[in-house]
C-alpha cells in the first residue's frame, strides 16, 4: 500500500496555490484598461491596487486639482496598464492614458451611431480649423458652413455642434464637419415647408439674393423666385433688399417656386 508523505502534500499545496495565484493575473494585460482601488494618497502619487502581486503608483500630475482634492482611499479608478513589471519589478499604471482611451471609445461610438458632439474651435490652421472635442480634431474649411466663411479667425473660441466624418484611433486622426449638420437641418426644414405649401397661400420669406430679373426668397429650406414683374403693380423701384423680410403669395407648383408680392 502506497503512502504520500507530508512533504509531498505540502509540495502539492504550494503548487496549487502558486497556480491559483498566477491564474488571478491572466486577465491583466499590458495595454488594456482595468479598474483599481485607491489604497493610499501621498503628496506626489496615488497608490492603486488592481489585484496584482504589487500595487501601482500614479503621479499626481495625471490628476486635476479638483480630482486630487476629492480623491480618497477606497475610491475606484479606471487605469491603463503600461507595464506589469518594469526593470525594477514595479507595476506601471496610467490614469491619463485610461482617460484618453475612454474618450476615443466614446468618439468611435458617436461616429458609429451618427451622433453629434460639441466642439470648441481653438485655432486656425492650414486648410481649416483645429477643434477640441476631448482630443484635437480637424475641421476642414469646406465643412465649416453651407457657404464660404470670410472671417475664419472670428470663429476661434466659439463652440459648435459637430459631426465626426472620419476617425482613425491608431493614427490619432479625427475629422469633423459642421456643414453636414447644417445640411440635415436645412433638408428637414425643406421637407416641412414643402408639406405645408399651397398655391395662393400667403407665406413669409427672407430675401436671399437679388438679380436683374428678380429676387430669390428663402422660404425655410427652399428658395422661391420673386420675378421682377411680380414685385409691384406699378413701376418697379428699389422694392427689396438682401435680408429683407416680407410676405408673398405662392403662384406655381413647379420645383422652382414662383412668388408674387403684389397681392399684399
Amino acid at each position: 500500500m502506497s503512502t504520500v508523505s507530508p512533504s509531498s502534500d505540502q509540495q502539492l499545496d504550494r503548487a496549487a496555490l502558486a497556480a491559483l495565484y498566477e491564474e488571478t493575473f491572466k486577465n491583466l494585460e499590458e495595454g488594456t484598461i482595468t479598474e483599481g482601488r485607491v489604497v493610499a494618497v501621498t503628496k506626489d502619487k496615488v497608490v492603486v491596487d488592481i489585484g496584482y502581486k504589487s500595487e501601482g503608483m500614479i503621479p499626481n500630475d495625471q490628476f486635476s486639482t479638483e480630482e486630487l482634492q476629492n480623491i480618497k482611499v477606497g475610491d475606484r479608478l479606471q487605469v491603463y496598464i503600461e507595464e506589469c513589471e518594469d526593470a525594477d519589478g514595479n507595476l506601471v499604471l496610467s490614469k491619463e492614458k485610461a482617460d484618453k482611451m475612454k474618450i476615443w471609445e466614446e468618439l468611435e461610438k458617436l461616429f458609429n451611431d451618427g451622433k453629434s458632439i460639441d466642439g470648441k474651435i481653438v485655432a486656425r490652421i492650414k486648410g481649416g480649423m483645429m477643434v477640441d472635442i476631448g482630443v484635437k480634431a480637424f475641421l476642414p474649411g469646406s465643412q465649416i458652413d453651407l457657404h464660404p466663411v470670410r472671417d475664419l479667425d472670428g470663429l476661434v473660441g466659439r463652440t459648435f455642434p459637430l459631426k465626426i466624418i472620419k476617425i482613425n484611433h491608431r493614427r490619432g486622426n479625427v475629422v469633423v464637419s459642421r456643414r453636414v449638420l447644417l445640411e440635415e437641418t436645412r433638408d428637414s426644414k425643406r421637407k416641412t415647408t414643402l408639406s405645408t405649401l399651397k398655391e395662393g397661400q400667403l407665406i413669409h420669406g427672407v430675401v436671399k439674393n437679388i438679380t436683374d430679373y428678380g429676387a430669390f426668397i428663402d422660404l425655410g429650406g427652399i428658395d422661391g423666385l420673386l420675378h421682377i414683374t411680380d414685385m409691384s403693380w406699378g413701376r418697379v423701384g428699389p422694392q427689396v433688399r438682401s435680408r429683407d423680410r416680407a410676405h408673398f403669395t405662392r403662384l406655381e407648383t413647379e420645383e422652382r417656386r414662383s412668388l408674387d408680392r403684389r397681392g399684399q
